[in-house]
């Protein structure tokens, strides 16, 4: 593999269309292995925008903004960082040969869509999940209810990080479920999806690496397996390695690779599953970096933004854990148009064993991710306790 020098001709380009605190890490990992960056987002001044070689602001939903960006930027890699991309022209683009899509356009197109994602698991790979239903009006959403039954969670078949999703309890939830899946999904009037409550003990994300090994084949490498809690669909703290039975591990990886493999290309896959004793339900999959997989910035010897830097440009991986961790979430306590002041930064470094990373995204909501804490632990429980408690130090003011 032989890699140029970014802004000459020799640079290799590549360009992730979403450029928030995830993208932003996977620019900073691949700069540091002299690759020239262009980073795409619906706003200004994104994480990633701060960071890069070059930005573009567009309507990534939009394919012919898409395409003539392209073929002005002429990457060779293009990575997409979010689901609310033009997906059915980053097919086209790279059927045209104009850029490779990491991992691959149809990778992008399958996970984007819950519906296509759910039938690919269940119905083609056969692995085990919720039982599940689609809905196109309210009123098949009740029929369906009740034959799934109470518990439930309906969610858009087309949303990101929890946009969108609801957990029912009884009849009188179905209305509001509705209504709130139709006013966060991406596309407006869509699909729902209701998916029966599984009694689950926890749920992981098993970050899933398919790179290059030394005779130039693609081996499938997993991380130890990330624990995390979830409010509303987003996640609000993160562990590494989460315990569990060396069967259900065992269940975890085949299931992973199954769905991986399916999908193709090379990069890193966050797979979310539950389980409980030794079974194991498949519940979704993002062809790119994770947000609970934040933590392996201070658990790994490569965290999954190297790692998925490394694996795209067809270099060696390491998943090896370095040490227990936690991550836990800093939200924005406030809506506001001209970012955040943060305060008690020193009193939450001053916890052992501790790093902060503050996004700076430039507008804030009241429970927008702005940051995270990130701890190390002897234990994992002793680095939830030193995440939780940092990320509760930081206290955000508006200008």
């Amino acid at each position: 593999m032989k890699l140029g020098t970014p802004l000459t001709a020799t640079a290799l380009k590549v360009m992730l269309l979403g450029s928030g605190e995830l993208g932003k890490e996977v620019i900073i990992a691949l700069q540091r292995l002299g690759v020239e960056v262009i980073a795409v987002d619906r706003y200004p001044n994104a994480p990633g925008h701060q960071v890069a070689h070059r930005f573009h602001v567009i309507d990534m939903t939009n394919p012919h903004a898409l395409h003539a960006l392209v073929v002005l930027e002429k990457p060779d890699i293009i990575v997409p960082e979010i689901e609310a991309i033009a997906t059915d022209m980053l097919l086209e683009i790279e059927q045209a040969g104009l850029a490779q899509v990491v991992p691959t356009a149809r990778a992008a197109q399958i996970t984007m869509n819950r519906e296509r994602i759910r039938s690919l698991a269940a119905d083609v790979l056969k692995i085990p999940t919720s039982r599940y239903a689609y809905a196109n009006s309210e009123a098949e959403l009740r029929s369906h209810i009740e034959t799934i039954g109470f518990p439930c969670f309906v969610k858009p078949v087309m949303s990101s990080s929890g946009k969108g999703q609801s957990m029912l309890h009884n009849a009188e939830d179905i209305h509001s479920a509705w209504q709130h899946a139709m006013s966060a999904g991406r596309v407006s009037g869509g699909t729902v999806i209701v998916e029966e409550f599984i009694d689950f003990d926890f749920e992981i994300t098993l970050l899933t690496v398919r790179a290059l090994n030394s005779k130039g084949e693609i081996e499938t490498y997993f991380c130890e397996p990330i624990g995390h809690i979830q409010k509303q669909g987003d996640y609000v703290e993160s562990w590494q390695p989460q315990a569990m039975t060396p069967t259900a591990l065992k269940i975890a990886q085949e299931m992973a690779r199954k769905v991986t493999d399916n999908l193709g290309g090379r990069g890193i896959f966050g797979v979310e599953l539950f389980v409980k004793g030794d079974q194991v339900w498949f519940s979704e999959v993002s062809p790119r970096p994770h947000d609970t997989g934040m933590v392996t910035m201070v658990t790994q010897m490569q965290n999954e933004f190297e790692l998925h830097a490394r694996a795209l440009l067809g270099l060696p991986v390491s998943t090896a854990l370095r040490n227990e961790g936690a991550s836990a979430v800093i939200y924005g306590g406030y809506d506001s148009e001209n970012g955040l002041i943060y305060e008690g930064i020193d009193e939450a470094l001053q916890i052992p064993q501790t790093d902060l990373r503050l996004f700076g995204k430039p507008e804030a909501f009241i429970k927008r991710r702005m940051g995270v804490a990130l701890a190390m632990g002897k234990t994992v429980e002793e680095a939830r306790e030193h995440a939780k408690l940092a990320a509760s130090k930081v206290r955000t003011v508006k200008p």
